[in-house]
């Protein structure tokens, strides 16, 4: 492994700790009925997550998560207080109390607040990186992040389409974990992803989105190679070790196909990996969790003790991309 890697690795993996803790407590607040609204985990998907966004810039380029990138948003270099307030409702963060879970952004960093994650944001995507061409900006790139299902919507086929006939520089990843809410694979589409993507005219890379190491280099690849102009499809495999959301026991996933990823936690594998490696030490892994978890309580109380709305007095819209007052 190319030793120019050693830090985007350790970035990605403390990025990849500090969203499990924010998942961990964030579940346990739903479970206590401190959260209303749905709760979406990123379990299983962390290391597809961080490695993506670890090689963006904040402020340059354009990133859209996914639903489940907790890892993606700390990568980028998002706080996880911006999501505990959207989680809590807190009329201090970006969003202002409105639509909570994962349905938060900052347009000017480069991140949409999203419409939905069903596809429809890889138009937006594509369409801000259109803009950035006509207004004769360059060296930036665009990602868009995608589940398997999303890739049978229409408006993620239109933006996939354009982006690849423009020759736009943008990354679309598509995290397949094998179900569609709770539609397998088989039933989603005939043919592999990859094959999707090549129909488009994309450049392809697959990858086993729990082997850390090969995703960090996939992705890696995959973003110089966008922003040299080569619009790029990345599939990365893995299962979510959890339900679609909290709200889910995810029952439909076969016990056999469960076990297969028993011992593929991502954040193990990058942990025994980064310590094989020498990029990291056992007690780093260790502090580094410790810090994790205590940033996430405090992120968590702070907003917690925040105020919500008040919708006779609130004059904001989405548009408006008010600073957070921290």
């Amino acid at each position: 492994m190319d030793d120019a890697l050693r830090l985007p690795a350790r970035r990605a993996f403390r990025a990849m700790l500090m969203a499990r803790a924010f998942d961990t407590k964030i579940s346990a607040l739903y479970k206590a009925g401190k959260i209303f609204g749905g709760v979406f985990l990123g379990r299983g998907h962390e290391a597809i997550s961080a490695c993506q966004a670890v090689f963006l810039t904040k402020g340059q380029d354009v990133y859209n998560p996914f639903i489940r990138e907790q890892a993606g948003r700390c990568a980028w270099g998002d706080s996880v207080l911006e999501s505990a307030r959207c989680y809590l409702g807190s009329r201090e963060g970006l969003m202002r109390g409105r639509d909570g879970n994962v349905h938060w952004g900052d347009p000017r960093s480069g991140n949409p607040a999203p419409i939905s994650h069903l596809g429809a944001m890889a138009a937006v995507v594509v369409g801000m990186m259109l803009a950035k061409r006509l207004r004769g900006e360059s060296g930036a790139v665009g990602m868009a992040c995608a589940g398997d299902g999303c890739t049978s919507v229409g408006a993620l086929h239109e933006a996939a389409n354009l982006a690849a006939v423009l020759r736009l520089p943008v990354v679309f990843v598509i995290t397949n974990n094998q179900y569609a809410y709770s539609t397998p694979n088989a039933q989603e589409f005939a043919a592999p992803l990859t094959e999707r993507g090549r129909g488009y005219g994309f450049a392809v890379s697959h990858c086993d989105g729990t082997d850390f190491l090969a995703t960090l280099q996939t992705m890696h690849d995959a973003v110089a190679a966008a922003r040299a102009g080569e619009p790029q499809w990345v599939v990365a495999d893995t299962l979510r070790l959890c339900g679609h959301g909290e709200h889910d026991d995810a029952s439909y996933i076969p016990a056999e196909l469960r076990a297969a990823y028993a011992d593929r936690d991502p954040l193990e594998v990058a942990q025994r990996q980064l310590l094989a490696q020498g990029w990291l030490s056992a007690e780093e892994a260790l502090l580094w969790q410790a810090e994790c978890r205590d940033e996430v309580q405090r992120c968590v109380a702070q907003a917690q003790k925040e105020a919500t709305p008040d919708p006779a007095a609130e004059d904001w819209c989405a548009t408006s991309w008010q600073a957070p007052r921290y």
